[in-house]
């Protein structure tokens, strides 16, 4: 038996990415099909099977470290809720009003984002506080009693009180949230001056309002977890993936579960940005392509970017700097990730024109790809990639998952009638277009971000990114692309390299001057205390935390703030013009200009603690299970009409070393297929990653 170990567990719409770390550094891998109608049962069974392959009992001292799609789905599903809302009277269609932005200018047939709370169930109370937290109207109790009476009636499990100016004084919601809880024990409860306590009424609303929506599908969902867990003998602690890039106890994240959207796609930036300083590259693009979604974000000097305007469910997922209205806002700090919905089982489909779409309707694991052969029929991205070669056409995840490439034919072979074209091209076609939506994906996290996407390297991961990543870096400009070790369960390793993490946030609108160095300093010990308190009660102690600044700065007069981040200290004036320097700088990156004569004002300050959850680590471990299936030797694959289809060596990666290899090459891995189209040149790091150079020039002949 070899004691300790680690699991972490990703779970997706498609598969769940499970890898088990042992304490003398031997690690089981599992990438099978997600259980949609009860997640846990994937989790359960693949972690079961890890530990077996590595003779390790379940009792031995464990971390669970858990991140998963659950709460995003809820969202872009509709499948959360019910749940009622309560407000200030006049405030009732906040939610419905939103900002008034239009995310298709010219489209005058756009129709705006379903509500997810229906207006019969946004009540309202009376009762008035101002922005400086004064009360100009007490709560009305007889207003009061009506709304307790409206939420009893609708029989919801879940309610989200959002008082106006309650960021200031929180005892109205208190209140309202005292009387709900006496009339109804049971309901589940959010206010917003405990989920977002800052200023902005729809945004705030809208993520109390998220997190009541999804709360009692995630609590349910993570007690269901943690007590099969504990009924096979995995006693250790369940540790869950935020969105802003560390962990949180199970209990705090089923409080606020609005925490957890995005959770995934945040442990694999981590992970690209530890890759990224092991290989010494400066800028870095974190590109993940699973089986529902691709998601991308912005590395730069081993910096992960994060912002607090992020909106979920639109067409793309992203900050809403530039954008924004079409999906729902969650303001709090997140990893700044675009996403839209392309992934492996994307399903390609014609629109009223004949005008072919892909995504973002999903197969998803069940019935998953017409190629799995689990019942689906409707052609999808990785039906496409199998006909055109880039797929094995027999099995996949080191042959637990068997290929059906007929099933596969005939989804496109349907589509290809539609179209008048033949399978080959729609397959491509499909791959195409999938392409194109992903393209869009990587330019909102760099040119939308002010960079130039040619000064940076992509790292691919995902079950499908490494079979798009040379074509998208292409379409953009980027000259090198690296897929990591075990990119099809890179953010599950990534969820093993993660902290623990503490933040408080403090409202402080001070201008950025000689001025603001000592309530500046005074607000940062305050958070400093209220974080070591936290992490005190849910630690046994404070020691060992290591502290973070972040200043959410914007120009006098506008909306929108971009943060300073830098290690914790005790600051002094000769901070102030550096930190003006750097706040103009990414300003004039982002938005194109700098006002030097403008005041620059510090709206917020965070800190962030961070600890690392346990001593073991996954890096270099060798695999102990899921090896690959030994490849193909030669495939044909279907390189465009340019190429045509080309007779492709099939190789494993250890057998790529630092000599360059040229393309077409498709490399074979447990988890995923890299491929390496004509022009390009592919080696292998010392490291394990597999660098593609993208059209290299022609060596020089001496």
């Amino acid at each position: 038996m070899r004691g300790a170990y680690r699991v972490g567990v990703d779970i997706g719409g498609t598969f769940t990415d499970i890898v088990v770390s042992a304490s003398d550094g031997s690690l089981a891998r599992r990438k099978i099909l997600s259980t949609p109608d009860d997640y846990a049962d994937a989790v359960i069974a693949g972690t079961m099977s890890a530990l077996e392959d590595l003779d390790i009992a379940p009792g031995a001292p464990s971390e669970v470290i858990h991140a998963t799609t659950i709460a995003t789905n809820a969202i872009l599903e509709h499948k959360g809720g019910p749940c009622a809302v309560v407000t200030t009277r006049g405030f009732r269609d906040v939610l419905e009003i939103g900002r008034l932005r239009m995310p298709e200018l010219y489209n005058l047939f756009y129709d705006k984002r379903p509500l997810l709370v229906p207006r019969r169930l946004v009540l309202e109370v009376r009762e008035r506080v101002d922005a400086a937290g004064a009360v100009l109207e007490p709560l009305d109790a007889a207003s009061l009693r009506r709304a307790v009476a409206a939420v009893k009636r609708s029989g919801v499990p879940s309610v989200a009180v959002c008082l106006l100016n309650s960021h200031a004084n929180p005892a109205h919601e208190e209140a309202v949230a005292a009387a709900l809880r006496a009339a109804l024990p049971a309901l589940e409860i959010s206010t917003s001056a405990a989920i977002l306590p800052r200023p902005g009424e729809y945004e705030r609303t809208s993520t109390t309002m998220i997190n009541a929506y999804v709360k009692p599908l995630v609590r349910a969902y993570l007690g269901s977890l943690a007590t099969r867990l504990r009924g096979r003998g995995v006693s250790g602690p369940l540790y869950i993936m935020q969105c802003g890039g560390g962990l949180t106890s199970v209990g705090k994240a089923a409080e606020q579960p609005v925490t957890m959207v995005e959770s995934g796609p945040a442990a694999g930036v981590l992970a690209a940005r530890d890759l990224a300083a092991r290989l010494a590259l400066d800028r870095v693009i974190a590109f993940d392509m699973g089986g529902t979604t691709a998601k991308a974000s912005l590395i730069e000097n081993g910096a992960i970017q994060r912002t607090t305007e992020y909106e979920v469910g639109g067409r793309l997922s992203a900050t809403t700097r530039l954008t924004g209205g079409g999906g729902y806002p969650i303001n709090l700090p997140v990893i700044d990730v675009a996403e839209v919905g392309a992934g492996g089982g994307s399903i390609a489909w014609l629109d009223g024109a004949s005008g072919l779409h892909v995504g973002p309707r999903s197969a998803g694991a069940a019935p998953g790809p017409a190629c799995y052969g689990k019942g689906g029929t409707e052609p999808t991205v990785t039906d496409a990639n199998v006909v055109i070669g880039y797929l094995n056409p027999e099995r996949i995840a080191g042959g637990g998952i068997a290929i059906d490439a007929a099933a596969a034919a005939r989804a496109i072979d349907g589509l290809a009638a539609a179209l008048g074209l033949d399978r080959l091209r729609t397959a491509h076609g499909i791959h195409l277009i999938a392409n194109s939506e992903m393209v869009g994906a990587i330019r909102a996290v760099s040119t939308q971000r002010g960079r130039d996407p040619r000064e940076f390297t992509l790292v691919a991961f995902g079950g499908s990114g490494p079979l798009h990543a040379v074509e998208l870096a292409r379409a953009v400009g980027l000259r090198t692309v690296v897929v990591p070790e075990h990119p099809g369960l890179f953010s599950a390793l990534g969820l093993l390299r993660t902290d623990l993490e503490f933040q408080s946030t403090r409202m402080l609108y001070l201008d950025l001057a000689d001025a603001a160095v000592a309530p500046l300093n005074r607000a940062l010990a305050a958070l400093r205390r209220d974080v070591e308190r936290v992490a005190a009660s849910e630690l046994g102690g404070a020691n060992a935390l290591g502290f973070e600044i972040e200043l959410e700065c914007r120009y006098w007069g506008q909306t929108f703030e971009l943060p300073l981040t830098m290690p914790y200290r005790r600051l002094t004036r000769a901070d102030v013009a550096p930190l003006r320097e750097r706040f103009e700088a990414e300003h004039e990156r982002t938005y194109g200009h700098r006002g030097a004569a403008e005041r620059v004002v510090v709206v917020a300050a965070r800190l962030r603690a961070r600890k690392p959850p346990g001593d073991m680590t996954a890096a270099g471990a060798p695999v102990a299970a899921g090896g690959s299936a030994r490849p193909r030797r030669m495939r044909q694959a279907y390189f465009g009409p340019e190429h045509g289809r080309l007779a492709t060596p099939v190789v494993a990666r250890d057998e790529l070393d630092a000599t360059p290899r040229p393309g077409p090459l498709l490399v074979e891995e447990y988890d995923t297929v890299v491929v390496v189209p004509p022009g390009c040149m592919a080696s292998r790091h010392p490291l394990g990653p597999i660098i593609i150079a993208i059209d290299p020039p022609p060596q020089a002949v001496p």
